[in-house]
């Protein structure tokens, strides 16, 4: 683990891996045991736990995330949900108030919107494009600003370089979830931000799978916030770990097929004449564009479009198609295609979907790693069915 590598391929296969290997062992073995026997540790957190989340599975993991994203360490958990949720609670308490970009994740938006204020903390939503905006709403008690790299579901993007120039202006903590992007696309940490979360249930596993999550930070955030998850028992089991290790090495290889298929894909539906709009940042149309170029190595497998005829042609759109899979998540090498506001957008109530334009006809699409042309002659016959 003492080697460094400047290429994310070669640190996907190589970072984070014993030096040694263990028994000679290629693969990482799966070390299924819940203790490890005493060392002299004086730290409850340096105990050999795996409600510690610190087994051999793990410490390979979090060396092998943290390099990719050039950060210091980082920390895997049970979701992604367990990352965003452990990492806002560990850096506000009661009395405490952050910045929230508006649209955003509907789990996210929902624990923001309907948990944190039971213990006492408040919060702001702010559009992540209008920096101009956020100093209105800072308060003397505002300690972190949250954003996502692209948003759920709408493809946006904030003025990310605002954000950071921000929180270190004011001194609160930029935090953001990297999901969509992936390290492969963008690395937080080169951009001056402070955290980075990811749902690895998505693109760093790939398989769709298991459900996993990741803090990625400074050696002095990620402590903290592993303090915090040693307490609320945000564990990974160790064959989870196993399996995340096991398709992470592929990312690279996936998210090139992943932003090509995708781009392909958009500009077929933004030509089509059944389709209203079409969300996705690689598309010169794109009002965010621009800022995409700037910041990305690529735009992702991740848009969404809503048809002319709203929600029947949208339902009957889904219905006819054959290739992609009617289910939620994201992320893997199958494509997978949903209506937001039923699934990963269903715990907001209608009025707060429709306030930050999530309607019930918009479909997201999540881009497989099938051939592009076979999916595309797949989406152009169910429009012409619907």
């Amino acid at each position: 683990m003492t080697k460094n590598f400047d290429s994310i391929e070669t640190k996907l296969i190589h970072a984070g891996e014993p030096d040694p290997r263990i028994g000679g062992a290629v693969s990482m073995p799966v070390f299924q045991s819940a203790m490890f026997e005493t060392a002299g540790e004086e730290s409850y957190h340096n105990v050999k736990y795996i409600r510690l989340n610190n087994t051999p599975n793990h410490i390979a993991l979090h060396a092998k995330l943290a390099a990719l994203e050039n950060a210091e360490d980082a920390l895997v958990t049970s979701s992604g949900m367990s990352a965003i949720t452990t990492t806002l609670l560990t850096f506000l308490s009661s009395g405490d108030h952050f910045l929230i970009q508006d649209t955003l994740y509907g789990g996210t938006h929902t624990f923001v919107n309907h948990d944190v204020v039971k213990w006492g903390i408040s919060f702001d939503f702010v559009d992540g494009a209008d920096p101009d905006s956020w100093q209105e709403k800072l308060k003397p008690e505002t300690k972190l600003i949250y954003v996502e790299t692209m948003s759920n579901p709408l493809l946006q993007i904030g003025d990310l370089e605002a954000v950071t120039a921000f929180a270190g202006e004011h001194g609160v903590l930029s935090v953001i979830d990297n999901t969509f992007a992936s390290p492969v696309n963008f690395r937080p940490a080169e951009w001056g931000f402070d955290v980075s979360c990811h749902s690895c249930t998505k693109y760093l596993n790939g398989h769709s799978d298991i459900v996993a999550g990741a803090v990625i930070a400074s050696a002095r955030l990620i402590e903290e916030i592993t303090h915090k998850l040693n307490h609320l028992g945000g564990t990974l089991d160790p064959h989870a770990c196993f399996l995340l290790h096991r398709g992470i090495k592929t990312l690279a290889l996936r998210m090139k097929q992943h932003n090509e298929s995708a781009q392909k894909i958009a500009q077929f539906l933004e030509s089509h004449e059944r389709v209203e709009e079409v969300n996705y940042p690689g598309l010169a149309s794109h009002p965010d564009h621009d800022r995409g170029l700037k910041l990305f190595d690529g735009f992702s497998g991740m848009l969404s479009f809503e048809l002319k005829g709203g929600l029947e042609a949208a339902e009957r759109f889904l219905n006819h198609l054959t290739l992609p899979i009617l289910a939620p998540s994201l992320g893997g090498v199958e494509t997978l295609i949903t209506r937001p506001a039923t699934t990963s957008h269903a715990g907001m109530s209608p009025a707060e979907r429709e306030a930050i334009g999530i309607t019930d006809s918009l479909i997201r699409l999540s881009v497989g790693i099938e051939d592009a042309g076979d999916l595309i002659d797949d989406f152009d016959w169910a429009l012409a069915e619907s």
